[in-house]
């Protein structure tokens, strides 16, 4: 029997029960800060164009109006069959670079399943990607992107959970290229999940992520990377940022900025802060 990865922060980050859940998403996209508007997903049979988001994966209260954003666009675009969850390990456990190849992952709003062929094929285009359910078993970065897309689209897509613990621009680069040679001609996109400066004030906190986030809209990895070390900038999820954008370029994809907050733009506290961003990769038509 395929392995079940069970939510574990269901009840924290965001509502426990389904019913809450699909109210406090609804929030997410019609907050202020949010879209302000409920997305409805694009049926028609164009081909979709976003190859990639970077959503923040804060809880719902705090960061849920900015990444309501980046799923918003998602809508309009149409339905992956696959999404690949890019995100970094905060719990220490289990392998440097993890993947999970089998099972399902649950929340609230049902299972959603492995894309086991596709996670084969990424791991076959690199040799850094460790198959290790236990880097996934506490980590909040990627379970708190499921109950989005599932607002979308039920069930009906599967996933690819790929977990950083180790962030170096080698390894990130590496597997961003897998990502553009595994990934081909499927229907699938990439979701990088970062929050970005953590507990400055809020004025030092956009300065910094505006340099960062400036790089990563340009498409330039190292750009981003050198900007995040020269001035210390404490975004989590910068490795899973660095494979998106390496993967953005191999599909010849261009790169918009759609909102940017921080904590204190929910809390009124300004003097320190978490900030928010949300991206989308759409190739260039």
């Amino acid at each position: 029997m395929a392995p079940l990865r069970r939510a574990v922060v269901a009840s924290q980050f965001y509502e426990g029960s389904a019913e809450a859940l699909r109210a406090q998403l609804k929030g997410c996209f019609l907050h202020k800060l949010g879209p302000q508007k409920t997305p409805t997903v694009n049926n028609s049979s164009h081909p979709r164009n976003i190859v990639g988001l970077i959503c923040p994966h804060a809880g719902y209260m705090y960061s849920g109006p900015v990444a309501a954003h980046s799923f918003y666009n998602l809508s309009l675009d149409g339905k992956p069959d696959t999404v690949v969850l890019l995100g970094p390990n905060h719990t220490g456990y289990g392998s440097a670079l993890a993947i999970t190849r089998e099972g399902a992952w649950q929340t609230p709003l049902g299972n959603v399943e492995i894309d086991t062929a596709l996670a084969d094929a990424i791991r076959s285009k690199t040799n850094v990607l460790d198959v290790d359910d236990v880097a996934h078993k506490y980590e909040h970065s990627l379970e708190v992107q499921l109950p989005f897309l599932q607002y979308l689209y039920g069930c009906s897509f599967k996933i690819v959970p790929i977990c950083f613990m180790m962030q170096d621009y080698e390894s990130a680069v590496e597997i961003g290229r897998a990502l553009t040679e595994a990934i081909d001609a499927t229907n699938s996109v990439v979701i990088a999940s970062s929050d970005m400066t953590h507990y400055e004030s809020a004025k030092q906190a956009k300065a910094k992520d505006e340099a960062a986030l400036k790089e990563a809209v340009a498409l330039n990895a190292k750009g981003f990377y050198d900007t995040i070390e020269a001035n210390n900038i404490t975004a989590c999820g910068y490795a899973p940022i660095m494979s998106l954008i390496t993967y953005a370029v191999g599909v010849s994809a261009n790169a918009e900025l759609l909102a940017y907050h921080n904590s204190g733009d929910i809390t009124g506290d300004y003097s320190s802060v978490v900030g928010y961003a949300a991206i989308s990769f759409r190739k260039q038509v």
